[in-house]
């Protein structure tokens, strides 16, 4: 794959208090973020390979200017606990890539991104599935120097991420992400993430109802098993009556 995640997001309350839970499962908590221009704010969790972000929209306004309404980060914020699908996936080029998305885009140009660099949102995805965003300036070759991505939690670097949702139809982007490797989606009866990491031994943590997160660690051997566990690398239906 051209493409690998750099991170996820779930919306969450004003301050996140969610991610509390996180903390006290074990995991060690990263610098937050501010978006000046797009009204939102984060509290971020490093892993090796990827980071797991809480966001929230701070400045209502922002976040339905003209400049931002696009991204939909307002109803898709405002509407988490109707039928908006809570969550986003960014992916980056993978290694020294510079492939374009899988999904066709648009493009986003913050006011906190330096001249010259902007964010492509897939075009046309509906509310009830995740955001999909590709960052074709971002190169990661490691672990972020200056954050925490050890934790109490034997939850390491980051191997699939799954979608739940309460439908079996996919929008095109989706299933074009879904083509590309990028993310597999099952059905549940309602939204739910479940990020599957290498871990030096086997865990699952369900954090519902706090999160609609899933945190599944596998070992080395059971990651190079096709299928080794449900939604990480296996194939997954987009059609009703699939997989549960």
């Amino acid at each position: 794959m051209a493409l690998e995640l750099d991170h996820v997001f779930i919306c969450c309350s004003r301050g996140a208090p969610e991610g509390d839970a996180l903390v006290r499962l074990g995991l060690n908590e990263g610098s937050p973020n501010t978006h000046p221009g797009q009204g939102t704010a984060n509290r971020r969790f490093f892993f090796r390979n990827a980071f797991l972000e809480l966001l929230w929209v701070s400045e209502p306004a922002e976040a339905r200017s003209e400049q931002t309404r696009r991204t939909k980060l307002w109803e898709r914020w405002s509407e988490r606990a109707s039928r908006a699908c809570p969550f986003g996936l960014v992916f980056r080029p993978r290694g020294a890539n510079t492939a374009t998305a899988p999904f066709a885009t648009w493009t986003y140009r913050p006011n906190y991104l330096p001249p010259g660099l902007a964010i492509e949102f897939a075009e046309d995805v509906p509310l009830e599935e995740p955001e999909l965003v590709y960052l074709p300036f971002v190169h990661r070759a490691g672990p972020p120097a200056y954050e925490p991505t050890d934790h109490s939690l034997p939850i390491r670097e980051l191997c699939s991420v799954a979608v739940g949702l309460p439908f079996g139809a996919l929008s095109k982007p989706s299933q074009a992400a879904l083509s590309a490797g990028l993310v597999t989606y099952r059905l549940a009866a309602e939204h739910v993430l479940e990020l599957t990491f290498l871990a030096v031994q086997e865990t699952l943590v369900d954090l519902r109802p706090t999160l609609p997160l899933l945190l599944r660690g596998i070992s080395q051997d059971a990651a190079a098993r096709p299928c080794a566990q449900a939604g990480c690398r296996g194939v997954v239906s987009s059609k009703p009556g699939g997989p549960g």
